[in-house]
């Protein structure tokens, strides 16, 4: 019977020969999945016995990560929000960085009582609209994605988090057919250029779906595309959170000024990087 702290310890020099930055912390997530124990066990309990069938999967789950796939795609999962939410190879990867919406969203509408209507535009894993709703227990919402797997996982997430009946989720091109106010639209969409992508980090280039990255020469295209059908379809006193490139929201704001929306607030993410504009009617 193999040790884990044997194994642990070959893993993160195989990893870290194949450039992974946490390379050890890696390598025990996935043993930990490989046992089907918590990752803190293996911290507490180091001389914890490995089964030949165990290490087997971690030695999968090891060359998977040694040629960068990210750990959530080689779990098959995320957390984000503090909610758990299935990938496929449709959804782009949620990042803590996109928290920020959610964070915005929380302080414009303090009342968490209130019968919001949320769209989500580019719903990916449903991981925005999910995340509101969940803090929102009267407000019901929409996700709208172009890929017809985005939608299906979206849809199995919201089941997942028993808000099935709060969610509903739809294939589109952005807002095209689709009627309606809602107090509070979301986005975020491709946004970085199409030059950049392929010199991105190999966990993102190589697994997340290129129609979630770029956004076109400029990494505007989505911008342009949406925003008219934000201004549409946005609520008296509603408001619009988008994700932003690093260095995109004047750009963004220009955008939407055009459209009859304007700039109400920025919001740095971590970072102190501005991540989320928040937009306004400009007669609002």
């Amino acid at each position: 019977m193999t040790i884990a702290a044997d194994l642990l310890r070959d893993a993160a020099v195989r990893l870290e020969a194949a450039g992974v930055e946490e390379a050890r912390r890696d390598a025990r997530l996935l043993l930990a999945e490989a046992l089907g124990v918590e990752a803190h066990r293996l911290i507490l309990e180091p001389q914890t016995e490995v089964p030949p069938e165990a290490a087997v999967r971690f030695e999968r789950f090891v060359a998977a990560r040694a040629d960068r796939m990210p750990v959530s795609r080689i779990l098959g999962r995320r957390e984000f929000w503090g909610l758990s939410f299935r990938l496929s190879p449709a959804t782009l990867d949620p990042r803590p960085d996109s928290e920020t919406l959610v964070e915005a969203v929380l302080e414009a509408f303090p009342d968490r009582t209130a019968p919001l209507r949320v769209l989500d535009f580019g719903t990916g894993t449903g991981c925005l609209l999910l995340a509101v709703l969940s803090e929102y227990p009267a407000a019901s919402g929409l996700g709208i994605d172009k890929a017809a797997d985005a939608v299906a996982m979206a849809c199995a997430n919201a089941a997942d988090l028993g808000l099935s009946s709060r969610a509903a989720f739809r294939t589109g091109d952005w807002g095209q057919g689709l009627e309606g106010a809602f107090d509070i639209i979301l986005s975020n969409p491709p946004y970085i250029e199409a030059a950049v992508v392929p010199g991105l980090a190999p966990e993102v280039a190589r697994h997340d779906p290129l129609l979630a990255l770029t956004g076109g020469a400029d990494g505007l295209d989505a911008y342009r595309a949406l925003m008219p059908h934000a201004a549409r379809l946005l609520a008296p006193l509603g408001h619009v959170f988008l994700e932003l490139g690093q260095g995109q929201e004047k750009d963004v704001a220009d955008i939407a000024a055009s459209c009859g929306l304007q700039r109400h607030a920025a919001h740095a993410d971590l970072a102190g990087i501005a991540r989320c504009l928040e937009l306004v009617a400009v007669n609002g």
